[in-house]
């Protein structure tokens, strides 16, 4: 993602994040082929915190079946939220059912980037 401003945390920081609250404050689940980390998702009750894939494995389906298991484990609804420069995430999205609750400036977020939440629901996906 080019447009997110310099990363402030260094790796030591981020492993501490990685193992405090991603691993301990959310569901997790990790996409794993040969040995190697894929992507990861973390939900949060509905709120879908994060779905990462690596670069070289987009456009496989780890996507979809990392968001297959969150909706499986969020049953009714979902919601997340996403940069609007993230366009191939938005694309991603609204592939998989979700529809734009709301667009913002990027006031609330640490990158201060405009961004949208978006939400899933069982019903809309029937």
């Amino acid at each position: 993602m080019p447009y997110l401003p310099p990363q402030i945390r260094n790796h030591e920081q981020v492993t501490q994040w990685a193992e405090e609250i991603l691993v301990k404050g959310y569901r997790t689940w990790v996409a794993v082929r040969s040995g190697k980390l894929l992507g990861y998702a973390a939900l949060d009750g509905n709120l879908l915190e994060h779905l990462y894939l690596r670069p070289d494995v987009r456009r496989q389906g780890v996507g979809t079946l990392l968001l297959d298991q969150v909706k499986r484990n969020s049953p009714g609804r979902l919601v997340l939220h996403v940069f609007q420069l993230n366009t191939d995430a938005r694309e991603f999205y609204r592939h998989h059912g979700f529809i734009v609750l709301e667009s913002t400036d990027g006031s609330r977020n640490m990158e201060k980037l405009p961004d949208q939440t978006l939400e899933w629901t069982a019903l809309e996906a029937e």
